[in-house]
């Protein structure tokens, strides 16, 4: 277990948001997923009796709803998603002298926080990108993003699956606290929709794209009205293969189809859940109880957005009959799992209403496992 005491003093003074213009509702890609469906199964009708092959089983809204919460996500390509013939997003291949998909993506999120924060890119001395899916090995999506911005200091990629983006946070309040910087950019581009297999019943309704970012820094030197100082950070991981996705390079080098069975996102769902909402709740209320308070005296959690019923399993065990959706807001609902973005959609969105001196945490987990959270509180600068 890794915890971070640090002198108090660093602020999260701004945030920024940007959602993709297009989104799919369930019942589309319900659609979609169910002819695809009848097809293969129309197709391979002889192979299916014989028990040589297993018949694709059909999807529906209210299986999606009730399973997760979703009923709609955001999407960077939405006609390639819900066409039955292709069932993936089409993403144009762009030259190596054009600005990157994610680049593209986060620097829209980093441009909204610098201004949230009321920075410049002169302001800042190193940004991280973090993300539960890269786009490429290298050169960096954050150093791209860096001299997009024309930020002079360093920047790098780090990715710890839908705990990322709270992982990257706690590197960047380090890096303020060790002196290496003076202000961090942190951004998540999750481009999600790509690893998703859109054929499969059980998981092709999770994920949604988005980018969020953050500006970290000390509070002295903080411009915005009011901002977020950081209390506490709190990092474990435990290995776990209940979430995989094994897509890589290597697989040239095995002889295998890159994109074959298993090699894209899954899960067991169940298992997931049984394991993973103790492991996060007792994380939660150890983390908020080290800073001095309990569990009920925190005025919102930002929990990671994966699943409702996650979600309110964890609140439960956090605040008792206290638990509310304005305590601990969803807004997985309409933007479905983003991966570590989650937890920092929700915070951008359901925090500037509360009072100063308010406390919240921000967490999130994922694959790994993994789980990273924040304990904040609201102070005016």
């Amino acid at each position: 277990m890794s915890e971070y005491k640090m002198p108090r003093g660093i602020v999260i003074s701004g945030t920024g948001l940007w959602t993709p213009p297009e989104a799919i509702s369930n019942e589309e890609l319900v659609a979609a997923m169910n002819t695809y469906a009848e097809k293969y199964n129309r197709d391979n009708a002889a192979a299916i009796e014989a028990g040589e092959m297993e018949a694709k089983p059909f999807s529906s809204a209210e299986f999606i709803e009730k399973a997760s919460g979703i009923k709609s996500r955001y999407v960077v390509s939405k006609e390639g998603i819900i066409d039955p013939e292709r069932m993936r997003p089409y993403l144009p291949e762009r030259g190596d002298d054009e600005l990157s998909l994610q680049a593209e993506m986060g620097l829209k999120a980093a441009k909204l926080a610098l201004e949230k924060a009321n920075k410049k890119p002169e302001d800042i001395d190193a940004v991280i990108v973090s993300a539960s899916y890269l786009q490429r090995a290298y050169p960096a999506i954050a150093i791209e993003i860096q001299g997009e911005l024309g930020i002079d200091g360093f920047a790098f990629d780090m990715e710890v699956a839908c705990s990322s983006a709270t992982f990257a946070l706690q590197r960047a309040v380090d890096t303020i606290s060790s002196g290496s910087a003076r202000a961090v950019l942190v951004i998540s581009p999750e481009l999600t929709t790509p690893q998703v297999d859109y054929t499969d019943r059980d998981s092709h309704f999770i994920f949604g794209d988005v980018a969020v970012a953050s500006v970290v820094e000390r509070r002295e030197a903080c411009n915005a009205e009011t901002a977020w100082e950081v209390l506490g950070t709190k990092a474990k991981t435990v290995f776990s293969n209940n979430i995989r996705s094994n897509f890589g390079y290597v697989a040239r080098a095995e002889d295998v189809d890159p994109f074959g069975a298993g090699k894209l996102f899954r899960q067991n769902g169940r298992k997931v859940f049984k394991e993973v909402c103790p492991m996060a709740a007792a994380h939660l209320e150890n983390q908020v109880q080290e800073i001095g308070v309990e569990p009920g005296s925190i005025d919102r959690w930002w929990l990671h957005q994966a699943n409702i019923n996650m979600n309110n399993l964890i609140a439960k065990k956090l605040m008792g009959d206290e638990a509310s959706i304005e305590r601990a807001p969803i807004v997985l609902d309409t933007y479905a799992n983003t991966a570590s973005a989650g937890s920092v959609i929700a915070f951008n969105l359901y925090s500037d209403d509360l009072p100063v001196g308010s406390k919240g945490v921000i967490c999130s987990f994922g694959a790994g496992y993994s789980i990273g959270s924040l304990a904040l509180e609201k102070v005016a600068i």
